[in-house]
Order: C-alpha cells, then structure tokens, then sequence
C-alpha cells in the first residue's frame, strides 16, 4: 500500500517538474557529432538497433520517441571527461560543449544492416571472450538520454564488452506511461530479432543483457518468444540482469517457466524502498512489481528459489541522488564500480570472502553464479524523474489528463488513510 507521504511527494515532484521546465529543460541536440577526442577524455564507442523513428527534422537527435516501421541502426561514440563523479552523466552546460568537463559526441552515424553487422563482426573480434552487452533502458527515456546513460554505464563499470544499446520508442514524458508500455510490447520482436543474430553470429562467444524498469519487460518477453521458438535458450546468453523491473511478479513467474530457466542465468536487483515501483503496483491493480519484492518472503524466496534467480537486495543500499530508490545503480558509484569490475572478471558476485554480493546484500535464492557482464543502470523511473537535467515542461499534458490523474491519486491516498 502507497503511504499518504508518497503520494503527496508524486504529487509535489510532478508538479515541481512541471514548474522547473522553464529553467531546466531537457538535453537537446547533443548528438551532434563533434568529430574531436581530446587527451585525457575516454571514448565509449556503440553500436545502437532501435525501433524508434527516424528524426531527420532536429540536429542531434537522431530518433524521436514515435515507433519506426523497421529496425534501425546507428554507430555512436561518447566522450567522458575526465573529471567527474562516478555514476553522473555529465549533461553540457553551454555550447559548444567541453570535453573536459562534459560528455560529448564524438561521432554519430546511421548505418544499414549489413553495415551494422559488419561493423559488429569487426569490433567484437577485438573484445576479450568476444562478449556483447545488450542494454534495454527503461520507461520516460529519450533517445539521447539512453546513448549517455549506457555510455556512462560502460565507462564506470570499466568492462571489457561490445556494447550493444537496444532502445525502444519512449516518447520521453513522464505522463506517457501507457504509451511507452505499449511501445516495449511492440519492440519485442525486434529484440528477439537482434538477440538470435547475435547468438547465432560465429564470432560471438557471450551475450549478457541488461535492462532496467520497464525494459525488463520487453527484455523478458522477448526471451520466452526465444526460448519457445528455439527449445531453450541460446547457451551464449550467459547473464541476464534485471534491474528495478517493473514487471508483475506473478507474469514473471509465468515467463520463467516458459524458458526453463538453466542456473545462474539470471540475476536479480530488487530494493523494497523503490518509492517508483510502489506508484506502478498501485497502477497495476496493486499486483506486487518484482523489482519491489522481500526476496527473503514467502512466496517471493520459494519461486527464487525454486527458478535458480540470483538475487541483490539493495535496500539498504543509499544513494544520495536517488530520492526514489529506482535508480540506485545508477547513484551508487561503488555499485557500479565494484559490480561492473568483478563481473567483467568472470567473478562470481559472492566468494566466500568479503565479496561484492555480501556488500550489497546478496541473498542466495538460487546458487552463486560465474557471470561476464558489466551492470549498472539507465534513469527512467515510472511516474518520477529526479535528475534535473531530465525535467520537461508537462502543463500540457497535465491539462489533458489533469482529471484522471487527480482522481488516480486521489483515490490512492483515501486507500493509504
């Protein structure tokens, strides 16, 4: 049950959003490629599939929020100055932008199909263990947002990876959750789509998936589209991390058991004080958000456990930006740190000794994996956004729906009293 203060600090955060558009704004043509590297700075280089629409209309943005008619592609590389805090995404102040104090595009271009797997073929053959990250960003993400966020991902988790960036058409607003959910359901066969060439491409030899939020979604359907179709799952899917899924515990159990899950696949990131997915529960019909759950409560540990999913209580993990709870990874530099880097090692999370999971809280629902990936998450929470360089103007559409979401929450706080 949503508490009366959280309902009133949604109200009051969407509100101030509202009033702080003005001044803030969100990032805006920041992908225009600058073609410069300088000393000091370091380079992510990705490559991008996306179901977005193509937005030749606005330099810099490359893709909008609405739904392309076929898979896109784009290859993007980032500059990170080199004097920042871990976990920030460093958005430009002015223009032109500082490579020493900002994050930067350094190029940015669209390719074919076959220029994109060429193009892939070549890099991963490069990459230690030939390991590709794919990463699904969440809810109320623009396509900008997803570049920086996944590049700030890579850089702080300093793994060895071919990072891939699926991002889905997210309009990038925070009353368009309806429609972003929608968006992730009509982008799910597109992921399948990438995720079987890259398993069935010869030159890969590992595939680990992250996703966050409502990219969980998309992520977990596309994997039971794939395990049906192909009597199991790839064995070069090797890890699969679930951060802050806003996805239906009692759908999720039903997608597992479509894929027959083998051990240690997958790795689970819940915190109970994620104030984002107790507004989505209440949305959903009150039905519990797995990225929400006791792992150590019935029914909750006995389906953990049952289905060999390792899980990472952050709970009592802080980050002092996250005023929710949603983004954690994101906030938390020594998650990103300590994960990405003993992950990238092939290292289990918990060994025994003073490891990264008994930091954080591991509990072991399922036996202690070996997993190559790097972890970290994108910001997109649902219903709140948080970091001020992502607040935008919602007067209109608090204009369209003003009713509803007044009588949603309202209703809401009556429950809580």
């Amino acid at each position: 049950m949503i508490s009366s203060t959280r309902i009133v600090r949604f109200c009051l955060a969407a509100v101030l959003l509202s009033g702080a558009a003005a001044c803030a704004g969100r990032p805006q043509g920041v992908l225009v490629p600058t073609h410069r590297e300088v000393a000091g700075a370091n380079v992510v280089r990705m490559l991008v599939a996306t179901t977005r629409a193509p937005d030749a209309t606005q330099p810099g943005e490359m893709f909008s929020g609405e739904r392309g008619r076929a898979l896109s592609f784009a290859d993007i590389a980032v500059s990170i100055p080199p004097y920042r805090k871990v976990g920030e995404v460093q958005w430009p102040q002015s223009e032109p932008a500082d490579p020493m104090r900002d994050f930067t595009t350094v190029e940015a271009r669209l390719l074919s199909e076959p220029a994109a797997l060429a193009e892939f073929d070549r890099r991963i053959a490069r990459t230690p263990k030939r390991q590709a990250l794919v990463f699904v960003h969440g809810y109320n993400t623009r396509f900008a947002e997803a570049v920086y966020r996944f590049a700030q991902i890579v850089h702080d988790s300093d793994a060895p990876v071919l990072p891939v960036l699926f991002t889905w058409p997210s309009r990038g607003k925070l009353l368009q959750y309806g429609y972003d959910h929608e968006s992730a359901n009509y982008s799910r066969d597109s992921l399948e789509a990438v995720l079987q060439a890259l398993t069935r491409d010869p030159n890969v030899g590992e595939v680990s998936i992250l996703a966050h939020s409502m990219g969980n979604w998309a992520t977990l359907e596309a994997l039971r589209q794939m395990a049906i179709r192909n009597h199991g799952l790839p064995p070069k899917i090797r890890n699969v991390m679930l951060a802050a899924p806003d996805v239906d515990f009692d759908v999720f159990r039903r997608q597992i058991m479509a894929m027959g899950v083998r051990l240690s696949l997958f790795t689970l990131f819940v915190s109970r004080d994620d104030e984002a997915l107790a507004v989505s529960k209440r949305v959903w019909g009150d039905k519990p958000r797995l990225g929400a759950v006791d792992p150590n409560a019935e029914p909750y540990h006995d389906v953990l456990d049952r289905d060999r999913i390792q899980v990472v209580d952050l709970t009592d993990v802080s980050a002092s930006g996250d005023a929710l709870g949603h983004t954690k990874f994101a906030e938390a530099p020594a998650v990103v740190r300590s994960i990405g880097a003993r992950l990238a090692t092939g290292q289990p999370l918990s060994d025994g000794g003073a490891g990264v999971g008994e930091k954080l809280g591991m509990v072991a629902a399922g036996a202690a994996s070996t997993m190559g990936a790097a972890a970290g998450v994108a910001v997109a929470a649902p219903f709140a956004i948080v970091d001020p360089r992502t607040r935008e103007n919602l007067g209109d559409r608090f204009e369209a729906v003003g009713d509803q979401a007044g009588d949603t929450l309202e209703s809401g706080a009556r429950i809580a009293r």
